[in-house]
């Protein structure tokens, strides 16, 4: 082969291997795509998803519009998405308890994650912040171990639902620290804070985005948190897992999937979008306002990880015996 026949081989093979990435480019969107979100308009979930639904619509030219379908822990949202065209124009907002929880809690779920789902982009995961009233006796998570070994089903712990995120939460350190407690359920967090400040309830997994407000204002008092590493957010709050349980993760993630069988050129341009608008200072604020961190990635990580989590939880509920009523 002569240098100009080599050049020209060496030339169409670079063409060959870049064609994807160029095609995948060209691809997005052609009409109004609706971004839909398990949860009232006004959350938080709700008000990254509009941030996010606006990146969107200026880089593909065509109106994002954020449909909330709030209802059983986000699965009512997922049960639609399911059932909607996979053509770019129906994107769901996935959340821990539709595609992390509910597929070994629920007997109704009416969607099956791996095949009527495809997975996009990780949006963002956030800890769960182990917290209790500011007057109750255990301040570390040391003595509470302690303090609960030594009043077994006497420490009262809440949680903003059976089931949930919260819950789960309580019931992966019960298992992991050897450790009996009274589980006390509630409608949500509203009434469950109000609960643990004035006392009735001793202690709570609960989310950052209700937590920190209540931590800053010393209404409440922080024995941990539960992702590996510590947030930002909250760096003086110290995880579970370096406090004698590593390994330990139990966090309230988000992250972006569309209808099954969405092509792939469309997902690694809808995944090239995420990761860009993932690091605008719009998201950055939002995000870190949440203290929802590791987002971004490939399609690949999120179908992991989601995997990963469906197989810790179901384990969790099983051990446990937790149901809910369909």
């Amino acid at each position: 082969m002569n240098r100009r026949s080599f050049l020209i081989s060496g030339s169409a093979l670079a063409a060959a291997a870049a064609a994807p990435a160029l095609k995948a480019q060209t691809v997005a969107p052609k009409s109004t795509v609706s971004m839909v979100v398990g949860f009232p308009a006004g959350g938080g979930t709700d008000v990254l998803a509009r941030l996010l639904g606006q990146k969107f619509s200026d880089m593909w030219g065509v109106p994002v519009v954020v449909e909330n379908r709030p209802g059983a822990a986000g699965v009512i949202a997922a049960r639609h998405t399911a059932k909607q065209k996979n053509d770019g124009t129906a994107l769901l907002v996935a959340h821990v308890n539709s595609h992390g929880i509910g597929p070994g809690l629920r007997t109704d779920l009416g969607y099956s994650v791996e095949r009527d789902f495809t997975p996009i982009g990780l949006i963002g995961k956030t800890p769960t912040i182990l917290i209790g009233g500011a007057n109750q006796p255990a301040k570390t998570l040391k003595d509470l171990v302690e303090l609960c070994k030594a009043k077994p089903g006497e420490i009262v712990f809440g949680s903003a639902g059976t089931g949930s995120a919260q819950h789960l939460a309580l019931e992966i350190f019960k298992a992991e620290a050897g450790i009996n407690v009274l589980h006390v359920p509630y409608s949500g967090s509203a009434p469950l804070m109000t609960d643990v400040i004035g006392g009735h309830i001793h202690y709570a997994f609960e989310g950052m985005t209700t937590a920190k407000p209540l931590i800053e204002s010393g209404k409440v008092i922080a024995l941990a948190q539960t992702l590996q590493n510590r947030s930002k957010s909250l760096p003086d709050v110290p995880t579970i897992a370096e406090q004698g349980y590593p390994g330990f993760e139990a966090s309230i993630w988000f992250a972006l999937v569309g209808p099954g069988g969405m092509s792939p050129d469309m997902v690694a341009r809808v995944n090239a979008d995420l990761n860009k608008a993932l690091q605008t200072p719009e998201l950055i604020a939002r995000l870190a306002q949440a203290g929802a961190e590791d987002g971004g990635g490939s399609p690949e990580r999120l179908a992991q990880f989601m995997q990963s989590e469906q197989v810790k939880f179901a384990t969790v509920i099983k051990d446990a015996g937790i149901s809910v009523k369909s």
